[in-house]
């Protein structure tokens, strides 16, 4: 949004200035010694290109469709203003010569431009597959055409799959290629399209600093990358201002049209996901009919879904309905004035967050189509548009409103700089295209050892009482175990898990183990995206605030992530145990305390603050037992192998724990194994305190079930399989009767924890999510 206040002139000129620092150098030094080397590159460049040429560059600018041309043609007009520089030739394609489009290459003879050549390239239908054919027929035909223009350079625009044609098509031809709008991001197909042009591109010309930067990382060469600013804004900065711009808007809508009283809608598919397009459309179209203004609205574009939108205007009746203008193509100088004035423009278009930033025109953006285009403050996006009235609220935020004017995208001089980067092209330098890649360290052959390496994670657990290390393959066998007590203070716990981690890698290159990465499961709430224990549990003393991922991944070189205990546990049966393959379950752990993690859809529920699946501190019950956590009648204060301990205490105390059979030395510690004891050897008071648990362990299960409807609860720690019995006898009892039939079992993992923590790296490495 900041971006809109510096020029694209003075993000070219003065990077210093923009107090931006596009390259990670060590110092100012360094920084200031690169650019000079980059602009005497560039000096040098141009100055081999006007000595060495001794005749005009021969320029083809292709031409797809109706919005490529509104970038493409203040460069024509450009060229064809220095015929003692450029002999220009156009080639016409794509929807530019469908009627259903508008026949837009009327346009671009009406400029007076004369026309190479004309391929009719649509192979229709307006799906994935019609895409797919479309993109081979141009190939077919292209080659005969660039054959007989031969031009020195091919100017391609964008990310449309008649784009990758041409740059295809032309780089097997040995053409150079100027790429326009190059390294941006937009968030759908048109990203990798885009992306595979300025790979087959030999030069480009891009829109902005965060553009420019994306081309460099994709190791373009720096020297033949320029930052223009986008071509439209040539003419839309000093054209929109027209006067007669109330005569283009009541030409268009009709004469009772006030100024800033009407909307643009043009909305296209996206390709990666046709269905919800189509959906957000037709919730589009509601909004639009329900909030009763004038709408001017555009077909589609000729990608694959385009069909099944026009049958769904159509179907609305928004051709006939006497609040709605739709229309195939709007003259680009007219279009500038109809979104200017706009009340509100809406929709998925790339004008939406590029041009109608610079009249600060309110915008809507539906859907994920330009998610990751940079915006000024006039776009309100509605990424999840899957409800009417969430597009209607969004009207009523944005319409009539102004906000300021943004110039991201352009200063207004892109044409003048393109042309001189044109004229620079030293047409006597080799053809073939280098990349700029980053240093890398000496590769290392592999030898046969190295190749039947095992693939393993290293697993860290910490408990109340110990540390654990384990080295774990990638079928859950632990290969090697380190344990340790663990410390009471914060600085002698890193300590150790460091030195026991160091220890643990050092000996995987002896059992032949390549570690990928680390996982850590820990009591306590965790944030797993920055690796950070926000709260622990009582029984690990100083530890919440705590950044474990910095200092293991420091010290081993290693990726690192970190999760809850109870998460782990889950993410241990989904890729080891009674969870694999299961699309919906909830881990249980019946131990010290009660947790667990929950898994929807194949995906772990972290929680909007990480505090998702405390299944043990649902309430049962009102006036219960005081909970650690501060509240009373958690499941956890009923069920926990510290609860059962307290009650056990308890009958101890009174003397009504021991019966015939139970034997406690002098010296032993009363803990819930001697409470199960007893009631097992036909203790009443025993037996009761454990139905009591079993019961309240039963009921807040039976709350999961009802809140996220698993098809599955597992049971894991050490009480699991105490409490299978008495949990689904309380489902059968109180339960939905469409939830009396989830399945209850008992986790056959004897270390859920660890294996959890291992899953974390190993699921990274084969590119799953979890």
């Amino acid at each position: 949004m900041h971006r809109g206040r510096h020029s694209v002139q003075e993000e070219i000129m003065h990077p210093e200035q923009t107090g931006r620092n596009p390259h990670s150098f060590r110092n100012r030094e360094t920084h200031e010694a690169y650019y000079l080397r980059m602009q005497r590159a560039r000096e040098k460049v141009e100055k081999m290109g006007e000595n060495k040429r001794k005749r005009k560059l021969r320029v083809c600018v292709a031409t797809c469709n109706r919005a490529d041309y509104s970038k493409l043609a203040p460069i024509m007009f450009g060229i064809k203003a220095q015929p003692e520089c450029f002999d220009l030739d156009v080639v016409v394609l794509g929807s530019h010569l469908i009627d259903d489009y508008g026949n837009t290459f009327r346009m671009i003879e009406q400029d007076d431009f004369d026309v190479s050549s004309k391929l009719h390239t649509i192979v229709r239908g307006e799906d994935e597959a019609a895409m797919v054919e479309s993109v081979g027929l141009a190939l077919v035909k292209l080659p005969d055409v660039l054959h007989r223009l031969s031009p020195d350079v091919l100017v391609v625009h964008g990310d449309r799959f008649d784009a990758l044609a041409l740059a295809t098509a032309a780089a097997l031809m040995n053409i150079r290629i100027l790429h326009l709008e190059g390294g941006e991001v937009s968030g759908t197909i048109d990203d990798s399209i885009r992306h595979a042009i300025s790979k087959l591109a030999h030069y480009h010309a891009c829109c902005t600093r965060s553009a420019e930067q994306h081309l460099i990382a994709m190791c373009e060469d720096h020297a033949r990358i320029l930052l223009a600013g986008c071509p439209s804004y040539d003419k839309l900065l000093s054209a929109h201002r027209r006067d007669d711009y109330m005569d283009i808007i009541r030409a268009w809508l009709g004469v009772d049209v006030k100024e800033q009283n009407y909307i643009v809608a043009l909305q296209h598919p996206v390709t990666t996901d046709i269905k919800n397009s189509i959906k957000i459309y037709e919730l589009m179209l509601d909004a639009l009919i329900s909030f009763n203004k004038k709408t001017l609205i555009l077909f589609p574009n000729i990608d694959a879904g385009s069909k099944e939108m026009v049958r769904v205007m159509r179907k609305k009746g928004i051709e006939q309905h006497p609040n709605f203008r739709a229309v195939k193509h709007v003259p680009f100088e007219q279009f500038i004035q109809l979104v200017s004035h706009a009340g509100c423009m809406i929709g998925n278009s790339s004008c939406g967050v590029r041009e109608a930033g610079a009249f600060g025109t309110p915008v809507i953006n539906l859907g994920t189509r330009q998610t990751g285009r940079e915006t000024g403050e006039n776009v309100l996006h509605v990424r999840d548009a899957d409800t009417q009235n969430k597009i209607y609220h969004a009207l009523e935020l944005q319409f009539g409103k102004r906000y300021p004017c943004s110039k991201i995208y352009g200063d207004g001089n892109a044409v003048p700089r393109i042309l001189k980067f044109l004229q620079s092209i030293d047409l006597d330098e080799p053809l073939q295209k280098t990349f700029r890649f980053p240093p890398v360290k000496e590769c290392i052959s592999q030898d046969i050892d190295h190749i039947l390496e095992t693939q393993s994670a290293l697993a860290v657990d910490l408990g109340g009482t110990n540390l654990r290390v384990a080295i774990v393959g990638m079928k859950g066998d632990i290969v090697k175990k380190y344990i340790q007590a663990n410390p009471k203070t914060y600085e002698d716990r890193i300590e150790r898990i460091l030195k026991m981690c160091k220890e643990a890698v050092i000996d995987a290159v002896g059992l032949n183990c390549r570690i990928l990465g680390v996982g850590v499961s820990t009591g306590g709430r965790v944030n797993p995206q920055e690796g950070v224990i926000l709260h622990s549990t009582k029984l690990i003393q100083e530890w919440s605030s705590v950044d474990i991922r910095t200092p293991i991944s420091d010290v081993l070189h290693l990726p690192v992530w970190v999760d809850n205990d109870g998460n782990c546990a889950a993410l241990a049966e989904k890729k080891f145990g009674q969870g694999k393959g299961v699309e919906n379950f909830v881990t249980i752990i019946t131990g010290t305390g009660i947790g667990g993690g929950v898994i929807q859809h194949s995906e772990l529920v972290h929680g909007s603050t990480f505090c998702a699946a405390e299944l043990g501190h649902i309430m049962v019950s009102l006036e219960g037992p005081e909970c650690s956590c501060g509240s009373r009648g958690c499941m956890e204060a009923y069920a926990s192998g510290l609860a059962l301990q307290r009650e056990a205490k308890r009958l101890h105390d009174e003397d009504l724990l021991m019966v015939e059979g139970l034997s406690l030395k002098n010296d032993e510690v009363v803990n819930a194994g001697h409470l199960i004891s007893a009631a097992r050897l036909g203790n009443s008071k025993a037996d009761a305190i454990l139905r009591t648990a079993g019961t309240a362990l039963g009921v807040g299960i039976v709350n999961i079930l009802h809140t996220v409807n698993p098809s599955l609860v597992i049971l894991s720690g050490v009480l699991a399989s105490f409490y299978e019995s008495p949990v689904q006898r309380v489902i059968s009892q109180r339960a939905l009767s469409s939830a009396q039939g989830i399945k209850v079992v008992t986790s056959d993992l004897e270390e859920p924890a660890l294996l959890g923590a291992a899953s974390m790296v190993l699921d990274y490495t084969t590119r799953r999510i979890y």
